[in-house]
């Protein structure tokens, strides 16, 4: 069981555990609900008290997450590369072509069938949280948390300044002028159920993009999407036409070069959902991305 502790401050005098947990600690209705729910969740100087209780200065409280429901994902081993780890989350470097959830054609060679493999066999139980989720194809690092309260301040700092994400792609040609913003909305394209397109009623989208070195009438680019929305970095670099290599849904599918969209999830950069320390992980080009690039 995953324990939070926190000493109340001069300034949280008198304040009421429900306030602190929504307003200081920033819980969700949900998890508020669950903790309430959960007997001895919520400690303070070492005995169980209602919400409603006010806190002194130098208290102790302490927060008993409860525990995680078994995961319904198949535990399946797989390679899997970790960057980092502790109680609360770790940050993977992802192979392209792995799946991250399971789908119709993927039931159990997927990112979430190798975690909760891994996690089982070190007597851990948690269910399967990407935080920034990644395509089969696209390669590098992603960041998973271990339980709810992880995951949901994770997600509300994910597309803010305090997380920062940085792609590398190969693209046909060279983009001009050499860096800028996209700004064009996206959403589905008519007639299918997996590819995107830029589109008046689409939802709102912005990608920075900077060409880093350009060779044989392609470019690597450093990608930084200020929003998250499906397909982005792909279908932006294919509406400036300047699509992925690779890329069989935007541009041309050429195995011969790479058998997937040439584009690589290459720094992460966060604070730390529970001890604020800033984190940050880099992750170099893949071979694949490597080769092509010095072909």
């Amino acid at each position: 069981m995953v324990r939070l502790e926190y000493t109340i401050p001069e300034v949280r005098q008198g304040k009421e555990i429900a306030n602190f947990l929504k307003l200081d600690l920033h819980f969700s209705t949900l998890s508020r609900k669950k903790l309430r729910d959960t007997p001895n969740s919520v400690l303070l100087d070492g005995l169980p008290v209602p919400s409603y209780t006010p806190l002194q200065t130098g208290q102790v409280l302490t927060i008993c997450l409860p525990e995680d429901t078994p995961s319904e994902l198949d535990a399946v081993p797989g390679t899997l590369n970790l960057v980092y780890e502790d109680e609360h989350l770790l940050v993977l470097d992802k192979a392209g072509g792995v799946p991250v959830h399971p789908g119709p054609d993927h039931h159990s060679d997927t990112l979430g069938n190798y975690l909760t493999y891994y996690y089982q066999s070190h007597g851990e139980s948690h269910r399967f949280r990407p935080v920034n989720r990644l395509d089969k194809g696209t390669s590098g690092l992603m960041c998973v948390a271990k339980h709810t309260y992880a995951a949901q301040l994770l997600s509300d700092a994910l597309h803010t300044d305090s997380f920062h994400r940085s792609y590398l792609a190969l693209c046909q040609g060279i983009p001009a002028p050499p860096c800028g913003s996209i700004c064009a909305p996206i959403g589905r394209l008519e007639g299918s159920v997996i590819a995107r397109t830029v589109r008046p009623d689409g939802k709102f989208a912005c990608t920075e993009y900077r060409v880093l070195r350009s060779h044989n009438k392609m470019s690597l680019v450093q990608i930084q999407p200020e929003t998250g929305r499906t397909h982005q970095i792909r279908v932006h670099m294919s509406y400036i036409g300047h699509p992925l290599l690779g890329d069989f849904l935007y541009g041309t599918e050429n195995q011969t070069l790479i058998s997937r969209p040439a584009l690589h999830s290459a720094a992460l950069r966060f604070l730390h959902p529970i001890t604020g320390v800033p984190l940050e992980f880099e992750s170099l080009l893949p071979e694949d991305m490597d080769a092509l690039l010095h072909s």
